[in-house]
């Protein structure tokens, strides 16, 4: 079962990391634990808390939530745990840093990883949202995805990219399918893109730190409330259950933290 959990999981495009991490945590439960029942797993829950990290918690509480999916027993699902917030954003691109890397991707000759870095950052997309685009949602402006609660989201694509990315389309020859792939002609992988991104991050000599394809994501919002404060839309276009989740963006970054308290505090 742990198999074939593994082989769906390397359908969905999640990273190599990602696999290993819930397939190492099914199987150190399933060690333990002969049956896979609700007493069992809170038990393992608790085991957790006493030995982990809420993040690293959490991130076990996924994987078994996964595998409780994949086997049908969505009722068993556990939740997670309270991690205490951070009063800032942490490793985020500026938008300085956002638009250099943009204008040298272009002007080298980089142009897929250019509509990579803006579709990104201009429709807020996470990675594996991202992997689903295909020329005909350039061609309408829009990608509807569909949540786990079956509710949709959808995904705009602004104008100005729709425009710029559909000559690149048409020089290309491509009016179907995927927009995003290798040289080998497969949909590219959201840890092609990770790696790809470090790489040009460390060729332009950007903070590599930052550079990371969720980072454009933030920067999104970012942007986005700074010329539209409407949260609530916010919210719905990044696909949040919880508006709480949101307001993080209503926050300094970390650095725009470090600057002002650097430009002000002289005493």
């Amino acid at each position: 079962m742990v198999t074939k959990f593994q082989k769906n999981l390397e359908k969905n495009d999640l990273s190599a990391s990602t696999i290993r991490s819930y397939v190492w945590t099914v199987n150190h439960f399933i060690a333990q634990y002969e049956k896979i029942d609700k007493e069992n797993l809170l038990a393992y829950k608790g085991f957790l808390i006493e030995h982990f990290k809420p993040q690293t918690v959490n991130l076990r509480l996924q994987a078994l939530n996964k595998f409780l999916e994949f086997t049908n027993k969505e009722r068993l699902k556990l939740k997670f745990v309270k991690v205490q917030q951070k009063n800032f954003l942490e490793n985020v691109v500026s938008n300085a840093d956002y638009k250099f890397l943009k204008t040298k991707l272009k002007n080298d000759g980089y142009t897929e990883w250019y509509f990579v870095v803006w579709f990104l950052a201009a429709t807020g997309a996470r990675i594996s949202e991202l992997l689903q685009i295909k020329a005909e949602h350039i061609e309408i402006g829009y990608l509807d995805l569909y949540t786990k609660g079956g509710k949709i989201r959808r995904l705009y694509i602004p104008k100005k990219l729709r425009d710029e990315a559909t000559i690149w389309l048409k020089n290309k020859e491509i009016s179907s399918g995927y927009i995003f792939k290798n040289r080998f002609g497969d949909r590219i992988s959201a840890r092609g893109i990770a790696q790809q991104l470090k790489y040009f991050a460390e060729k332009y000599g950007l903070n590599k730190k930052v550079i990371y394809p969720h980072s454009f994501r933030h920067r999104f919002a970012k942007n986005f409330l700074e010329k539209f404060n409407d949260i609530s839309l916010l919210a719905d276009l990044m696909g949040h259950e919880s508006i709480e989740t949101t307001r993080i963006y209503l926050r300094r970054t970390a650095s725009e933290q470090q600057s002002i308290v650097d430009k002000i505090v002289t005493w």
